[in-house]
């Protein structure tokens, strides 16, 4: 395809997905429908498509409307291309930008791709902060990788990456954290990927667990384990009796051959009661997921305060709930990959201010300014007499 064809592709895809289709469904089912496009052309596809999703309101404002089109014509501008070059309406090209397709720079919130409601929210989280993460939002995440120190070192892992043609570099935070700079497409075909040395995993991710007290024997539960990969990453740092939940089974199903790829064991309950007490419990709970907008940019324009509301009640009971699992003397750890203080350090006031016999040792946040997601993490300690006994 050419550029222009991939331009025409994304203002198809994009049509889609403005009127109410989820991104990821529209991309797959627009491949199976053009069998033609390669690898390459798939990749810059989506590479345009979640560009305008993360700049919805500033492309639109440049583009000339919310539309695909607008969406496309605004990034073609933003990234300083001049539109008649690839706005031709020859071939597969997008038709000659008119009248109707005038913009200008956006301005305030609009320049920052910030939705109206979540900016007192945001600004009483972030404080001086807020305008540097909500550019940061606008572009690309990095790729991180975590290094499985369970099964070979960061310079093994660095050498085997770059036999693949995949350039990274370490982390000076994180210390089995790599940041990839050349090929991430690669990772998932490397030996190094494929025989368990890397997983893919975002630095905040990596640092959340690193942040956690774990030791040899201790039993671990990942309450809200998802896909699993902080189950993994605990279980590269101690030897760990370790158990896995998720409300919804299926996101859990790809957990056990990720497992056996890394050689490590891990139970996964259907009933994560039946076996307390843990004598850690960590909950990544559901969120507004603010923090990784970079990834999931159309979640950022979904979210309202119905559904933000909705989401605290869910983390509240999530709390309660794997409290009662926590061994005398045990750890609670609480994580969201959220920018809003309302799901972080006010969630842990409240459950503080509700259960009695618990206190908090330690808390951070993770800034997007750092290269990771924004993350929030605490630490809990139960110090009562009424914790599950063994």
């Amino acid at each position: 395809m050419t550029p222009a064809a991939r331009l025409s592709a994304a203002i198809e895809v994009l049509d889609r997905i403005l009127a109410g289709q989820n991104a990821e469904h529209v991309l797959t089912n627009w491949g199976r429908s053009n069998r033609f496009a390669g690898s390459g052309d798939r990749s810059a596809l989506r590479d345009l498509v979640f560009d305008a999703l993360r700049c919805k309101r500033s492309f639109a404002a440049l583009g000339g409307g919310l539309t695909g089109r607008g969406l496309v014509l605004g990034g073609t501008r933003a990234a300083g291309l001049d539109p008649e070059t690839l706005f031709t309406g020859i071939g597969h090209a997008p038709a000659v930008p008119g009248p109707d397709d005038d913009g200008a720079p956006a301005q305030g919130l609009a320049a920052l791709d910030c939705p109206d409601w979540l900016e007192t929210p945001l600004r009483d989280s972030l404080g001086p902060d807020f305008e540097a993460v909500m550019r940061a939002m606008q572009h690309r995440a990095p790729v991180f990788l975590r290094v499985n120190a369970a099964k070979t070192s960061v310079a093994a892992a660095v050498q085997s990456l770059r036999d693949a043609g995949i350039l990274v570099r370490p982390n000076p935070d994180v210390k089995n954290a790599l940041e990839v700079t050349e090929n991430a497409r690669k990772i998932r075909t490397s030996a190094a990927y494929l025989h368990g040395m890397v997983e893919l995993q975002d630095l905040s991710s990596q640092a959340v667990v690193e942040a956690l007290p774990l030791t040899d024997g201790m039993r671990v539960l990942d309450f809200c384990a998802g896909g699993g990969g902080k189950t993994l990453a605990m279980a590269a740092r101690a030897r760990l009796r370790l158990f896995a939940y998720d409300a919804n089974p299926a996101r859990l199903s790809d957990l056990p051959a990720r497992a056996a790829r890394a050689c490590v064991d891990v139970t996964i309950v259907k009933n994560p009661a039946d076996a307390a007490p843990y004598e850690l419990i960590l909950t990544d709970v559901p969120c507004s997921g603010s923090g990784s907008w970079r990834r999931d940019s159309q979640g950022k324009w979904a979210l309202n305060r119905s559904r933000l509301d909705q989401i605290k009640a869910v983390q509240a009971e999530i709390l309660d709930s794997a409290a009662g699992m926590v061994a005398k003397g045990g750890t609670l750890a609480y994580a969201t990959c959220s920018l809003l203080a309302e799901e972080n350090a006010a969630q842990i006031s409240a459950f503080l201010a509700r259960s009695p016999g618990w206190a908090q040792r330690f808390c951070h946040h993770f800034s997007p300014l750092h290269g990771g997601d924004g993350f929030f993490v605490a630490l809990l300690a139960r110090i009562d007499s009424t914790s599950a006994q063994p």
